[in-house]
């Protein structure tokens, strides 16, 4: 039987900043002959080694890079007989963090330890994160602020801080996550008002975003509210007080119908004859004729002339 196959890698998790060069080593035990082969590949975070994707061959004395990694990797020493299988990968993206696998296959030796598992993190510092508020921001209620960097490895913690000279509010009214970046405000107050910085920061370095609080005061609205109420009504009687003013002004200098001693009106009876019995003249006879009924007809002491 062959000899056995022994990979050995770090223990520890390896990191590297964003941007720079990062070094997996990876060395090995074995008679290197003809049917030696080595392969290097990758596993996001969170998936199982079965779904590994391929990051270069090396085999028959020739390297062969391949998937979407193909053009940073290389190796530290090519050909890679001498023991030594360490990757090279230039300019480190955040999605470059996960497992990489170095596998030695070199038959007829059988395998101890063939594979050989580095976990990588890629080191990147907080995006700048953003700031919320919800809640009932009014005195007596409760507020939460939040803040979250969509980037940052490690995970960023967060820290809130109050900005200017106000007070800051007492530890027994304010609760701080600085995992999730949550500050719990309770039994707020017209002093809780104020700008308010959430940092995060990790070792890469830190960011901030900034919002301001403003705790309203119901009772204050209401006898605003209340005020302004009366104003409007006082305005509405003002308004209708001098429109009856100028109403009865404008009537009493409205002039009245008159009529003068002189004036004849074509429809007026005579004096001493009411209107049943006015009589019509009858030019054919030269008499004025009576009406049917002389019950009907009314006389006064005045005489009407006769009409010729």
């Amino acid at each position: 039987p062959g000899t056995a196959v022994e990979v050995k890698v770090p223990a520890e998790p390896l990191s590297t900043p964003v941007g720079k060069t990062a070094e997996l080593p990876c060395s090995y035990s074995t008679s290197v002959g003809d049917s030696f082969a080595l392969e290097w590949s990758f596993v996001p975070p969170g998936k199982p080694l079965s779904s590994s994707h391929p990051i270069l061959y090396f085999t028959n004395g020739y390297l062969y890079p391949t998937g979407s990694q193909a053009k940073r990797a290389s190796l530290l020493q090519n050909p890679p007989t001498g023991g030594v299988a360490t990757l090279k990968l230039t300019d480190v993206h955040p999605s470059d963090t996960g497992t990489y696998l170095c596998q030695v296959n070199n038959p007829p030796d059988f395998y101890t330890n063939g594979l050989g598992l580095i976990n990588l993190t890629v080191l990147v510092p907080p995006s700048s994160p953003l700031c919320s508020k919800s809640g009932q921001t009014s005195v007596g209620g409760s507020a939460a602020l939040k803040c979250s960097s969509s980037q940052g490895a490690p995970r960023p913690v967060y820290n809130w801080v109050r900005l200017g000279s106000s007070p800051t509010p007492s530890p027994g009214s304010m609760v701080q996550d600085e995992v999730s970046g949550q500050l719990i405000l309770t039994n707020l107050s017209l002093t809780y008002s104020g700008t308010y910085r959430c940092v995060a920061t990790n070792q890469m370095g830190s960011a901030s975003c900034e919002l301001t609080l403003s705790v309203t005061d119901p009772s204050k609205g209401r006898v605003a509210g209340a005020l302004i109420g009366v104003l409007l009504g006082v305005l509405l009687l003002s308004v209708a007080a001098f429109c009856l003013i100028r109403f009865q002004k404008d009537r009493r200098k409205r002039p009245k119908e008159t009529y003068g001693g002189s004036d004849i009106r074509e429809d007026a009876i005579a004096p001493g004859i009411s209107e049943q019995t006015s009589m019509r003249p009858d030019s054919s006879k030269g008499l004025l004729e009576r009406p049917p009924s002389a019950s009907s007809v009314t006389t006064t002491k005045s005489k009407l002339p006769m009409v010729v």
